[in-house]
């Protein structure tokens, strides 16, 4: 029998590779940060590059987005009380859970992903790996097809219908691969400083006009002043259904759910234990963007807000204006979601292999190749699902009740198990993270029967078919 084969002290054979250590999860509970480092600086394409300035940036880029131009509509169906309260609670649980997501990751090193999280805090199961692995893609590539068609919807808003909108699809999946080629999120960083910043002025530019125009164009219950003069309430208005303030509800809460990226964010930091500086920045932003334009907008539009508030804009060149800047946040919000999904993948097929670190042509086919694969496939979703929003709604009860709730819940009880009421902090802590858990069990369970019921009223009315080059200017 030959013997096997020597290496140099420190050195390990970055050529040879099994089908074995492609899929397995990460699962070396004796690995460090500080080794993790020093075994990424040896390889040729070096991830672990970040410090947590870089990180608040991706972070920024990732929840500046238009998705805050749908809570004008959300507090126009709550009302102002239920909907503050539920922004603060949402808010208040993203910065809780993602804290004790950040002290799990810290005692497990080797997390790179959602899926290994998922793993990890399931007992290292393999169905609890492959469960998150599909729900990550699942999500992230309908994600990614949202705002295909929400960059189809900017080009068609501000060419006034120029051309197909199919063509504006392909053009924007084409921009999204081509955004999408750095392989590390390090580059994408600089892009999200570019989106955050085009974003900002985009909702700037709509508080201004929103203020300064006589009346807004139209609202659900029909244009300007068919649903009588501008209002603002409380309470929802009567008539309001139970589905409707459901799903008003997930579009707060989705909003503050980006849990999904944060072990990959993690995992490419040269200093992991920075995390909490780059959440910070985060949620100190987020409490102010996520509140005050929804609360200023559902001032001047009352009862006539849209999702997103753009459209309910009356003048043509008010709402292109501002609506045109949303183009850039758009793509790159694709591209974060399109990397972080494409390493989950990419890892699977090269594994531990010298090709999944290194500048050669089968390591960047692959990579080109998983990446174009996702995007293609969002752009078949983004035309094949009539309502997009609706269906998002739909995999957000599903999944983002997982990886926004029930994972960090089930964390806790890792980290502290044993301890749950030692002392007043700790008391508290167990119990906000049993209504976390609880939060998760909601969203798993009625939210998702009023996602369901949303998608059958849509199916319901006309709805748009597939591959349609109708105008979806707003």
């Amino acid at each position: 029998m030959s013997s096997s084969p020597t290496f140099p002290s420190g050195e390990k054979d970055k050529t040879a590779y099994t089908y074995v250590d492609a899929i397995s999860p990460s699962d070396d509970d004796d690995t460090s940060f500080n080794a993790l480092l020093v075994e990424d600086q040896a390889h040729e394409i070096q991830l672990r590059t970040m410090s947590w300035q870089k990180v608040a940036w991706l972070l920024a880029g990732d929840q500046v987005c238009l998705a805050i131009m749908a809570q004008t509509w959300s507090l126009s169906v709550l009302g102002w009380v239920p909907g503050i309260i539920t922004m603060v609670l949402a808010g208040g649980f993203f910065w809780i859970t993602s804290i004790t997501m950040h002290k799990y990751i810290m005692r497990h090193p080797q997390i790179k992903d959602i899926c290994d999280f998922g793993y990890h805090v399931f007992g290292k199961s393999r169905i609890a790996y492959e469960f998150s692995g599909f729900m990550l893609l699942a999500n992230n590539i309908l994600l990614i097809g949202f705002h295909v068609l929400t960059a189809a919807k900017v080009f068609n808003t501000l060419s006034d219908h120029s051309l197909c909108t199919v063509v504006f699809s392909v053009i924007a999946t084409l921009m999204g691969v081509i955004l999408s080629i750095p392989r590390t999120l390090r580059h994408v960083s600089f892009m999200s400083i570019g989106s955050s910043i085009c974003m900002g002025i985009a909702i700037l530019l709509f508080l201004v006009f929103a203020g300064i125009e006589p009346a807004p164009l139209y609202g659900y219950n029909g244009d300007y002043p068919t649903d009588g003069p501008v209002a603002t309430y409380a309470f929802p208005l009567p008539g309001t259904t139970w589905v409707d303030c459901m799903n008003a509800v997930l579009n707060i809460t989705f909003l503050w759910v980006p849990q999904i990226l944060f072990p990959t964010f993690i995992a490419e930091m040269e200093k992991p234990e920075d995390f909490p500086k780059s959440l910070a920045v985060l949620a100190a932003l987020s409490a102010i963007l996520f509140i005050v334009p929804p609360a200023i907008g559902f001032r001047y539009l009352g009862q006539y807000s849209t999702a997103p508030a753009f459209g309910s804009l009356g003048i043509t060149s008010y709402k292109k204006a501002s609506f045109a800047f949303v183009i850039v946040p758009t793509l790159v919000i694709g591209v974060i979601y399109a990397n972080v999904s494409a390493k989950y993948v990419y890892s699977r097929i090269l594994g531990k292999s010298r090709h999944a670190h290194s500048n050669t042509v089968l390591g960047w086919g692959v990579w080109l190749g998983v990446m174009a694969a996702i995007w293609f496939l969002s752009f078949i979703f983004s035309e094949v699902i009539p309502s997009m929003g609706d269906f998002l709604s739909l995999l957000g009860s599903a999944f983002d009740s997982f990886f926004g709730f029930i994972y960090f819940a089930v964390a806790y009880w890792h980290l502290y198990r044993g301890k749950f009421f030692n002392g007043a902090g700790r008391s508290i802590m167990t119990i906000i993270h049993i209504i976390v858990m609880a939060a998760g069990l909601f969203m798993l369970g009625p939210g998702l029967y009023a996602a369901v019921e949303a998608i059958i009223a849509d199916y319901a009315g006309a709805v748009r078919p597939a591959f349609s080059c109708a105008n979806l200017s707003i």
